[in-house]
């Protein structure tokens, strides 16, 4: 159990049932009445955000979320097929679960997947991945201005903006929590 006075962020409880991870909070104590902590929080299964204010003597049962690598395999057209590599067993999730996460994996890269109750809900690419450039416009020669960028798109089908020197072919480091261009691969 998790009292209400002891929220922090990236905390996970349960209420009603369904798992739910503290995105803020604030510890209000007012010149009158009973002190409360105002909490935002996210279901972790649909995505829905919501504020709310609790007594500090509130309990919640914690949520466990379990986290596991795991490899990309394929695409069925429908569903992504990711495997343990402990047990070898290969977990099917729907597009709707994987979609950001896909621009930034390739197949047999691995992400991390988090359970709840044995049920996958959400894939995460690493921090950093190195992907090849597959098609962008040439730089133009003399346009030597700072921060000049274009668009690139990568080998997973993700679009990056990246600086004018960039040509095809080339590997680059993106942080996948931004979308941005890190630098050129090694």
């Amino acid at each position: 159990m998790i009292y209400a006075s002891d929220f922090r962020k990236g905390n996970t409880f349960e209420i009603n049932g369904e798992p739910h991870i503290i995105l803020d909070f604030q510890h209000v104590k007012p010149g009158k009445g009973a002190a409360f902590v105002r909490t935002k929080y996210k279901n972790i299964l649909t995505g829905a955000t919501r504020e709310e204010a609790f007594n500090p003597n509130d309990k919640f049962p914690k949520a466990h979320i379990e986290t596991k690598q795991m490899q990309y395999l394929y695409t069925d057209g429908e569903l992504y097929y990711f495997m343990d590599q402990e047990s070898f067993e290969q977990v099917p999730l729907m597009a709707d679960q994987v979609e950001d996460a896909m621009l930034y994996i390739r197949e047999n890269d691995n992400a991390t997947i988090k359970f709840y109750k044995g049920n996958a809900f959400s894939v995460e690419p690493p921090n950093f991945v190195n992907l090849k450039v597959i098609e962008t416009e040439p730089g133009v020669k003399g346009d030597t201005a700072t921060n000049v960028t274009k668009a690139a798109t990568v080998e997973t089908g993700a679009v990056i903006q990246v600086p004018i020197f960039i040509e095809e072919g080339e590997v680059i480091q993106i942080d996948t929590r931004s979308g941005e261009y890190l630098s050129r691969s090694k």
